[in-house]
């Protein structure tokens, strides 16, 4: 199978360099509009740059885009009108009726498509995920510095989308209903938004993400039956804090005093292997286009939260009712 790259920016770049050494020789090369970034990116990394996608599309089986956003539909439609396997970096694209016709061509030609949501395979998160068990409440922050890069969208869809995915995937429902609230600071799209997502089980989320904050912070708290998991998926780390079967809750409950809380949990340390995020997702989804396993994240899923990103923005605009 084949591998190439369409887009040769800073993500990209990343793309090629993993790809050229997961796929080895059958890495087919990139291409790069900006001829200036794509010789320089040729030198670096020893491999070639095509001049036209075309070109790309002749010598490769399975494309993975890391063009600018607003191209990916595009791209995606080129590729799968030529038969290629696709990789697509978050969001998959910029609207939900372009990501639908994505993947309605996509399933007539019975192409796999990936997504590109890397959390999913975030240390913490991998070292957590085997203890969930039906969450119930689901806590995220998500801050960094302002920099231009991804101000062309809002704080919804360049942050807190990493956190949509996630939720999504926690709890495995459709979102019910939306709450939001955001608003602009230094950008004209909004720099700081806050969601509360009602899912019909009656487990719901609360996320918030600002690029505008002093300092990077990206936590997670996950409430469930058993107690309740801390993610911190900068460090990479997770703690469940695990209820005790043996904890007396009644004397717990009437006690006058501070209760210490490992009188009623234990701190178990979640550990998984390190492990490039990246590196990770393009090994699942070389695996999945050899028939050995699937995606981390599907076509369809990514589909799912970027419709829901979009919702988020729409509730605000509409001065934060709540929206189904």
């Amino acid at each position: 199978m084949r591998i190439g790259v369409a887009g040769a920016g800073a993500l990209g770049y990343h793309h090629i360099r993993i790809l050229r050494e997961l796929a080895g020789d059958a890495f087919a090369g990139f291409f790069e509009p900006d001829a200036a970034r794509a010789a320089q990116v040729a030198a670096e990394l020893g491999v070639r740059a095509h001049a036209t996608l075309d070109g790309l599309l002749a010598s490769a089986d399975a494309v993975s885009i890391a063009a600018a956003t607003q191209a990916h539909h595009a791209v995606a439609m080129r590729c799968i009108a030529e038969g290629k396997h696709l990789f697509v970096e978050k969001p998959i694209t910029a609207t939900a009726r372009e990501a639908d016709e994505v993947l309605e061509a996509a399933a007539s030609k019975r192409l796999v498509i990936a997504v590109g949501h890397g959390e999913r395979v975030n240390r913490a998160v991998r070292a957590a995920w085997p203890a969930l068990d039906r969450p119930r409440f689901v806590s995220c922050t998500r801050f960094a510095p302002y920099t231009a890069r991804g101000a062309d969208v809002s704080v919804v869809r360049d942050l807190m989308v990493h956190d949509l995915d996630l939720v999504l995937a926690m709890i495995g429902e459709a979102v019910a209903r939306v709450e939001a609230i955001g608003t602009c600071v230094i950008a004209d799209t909004l720099d700081v938004a806050h969601a509360h997502l009602a899912f019909p089980s009656g487990a719901a989320a609360s996320v918030t993400a600002s690029r505008v904050a002093g300092a990077r912070e990206r936590l997670m708290r996950v409430v469930q039956a058993d107690g309740m998991i801390a993610l911190d998926l900068a460090a990479g780390t997770a703690t469940h804090h695990r209820l005790r079967a043996a904890a007396d809750r009644a004397s717990l409950a009437t006690s006058k005093v501070a209760v210490d809380p490992s009188a009623f949990s234990e701190a178990v340390t979640l550990t998984a292997p390190e492990g490039e995020p990246l590196r990770l997702e393009f090994a699942a989804w070389m695996g999945a286009l050899r028939g050995e396993g699937v995606v981390l994240v599907s076509g369809r899923e990514g589909r799912d939260v970027l419709a829901l990103a979009i919702e988020i923005e729409r509730v605000i605009a509409r001065g934060g009712h709540a929206g189904a």
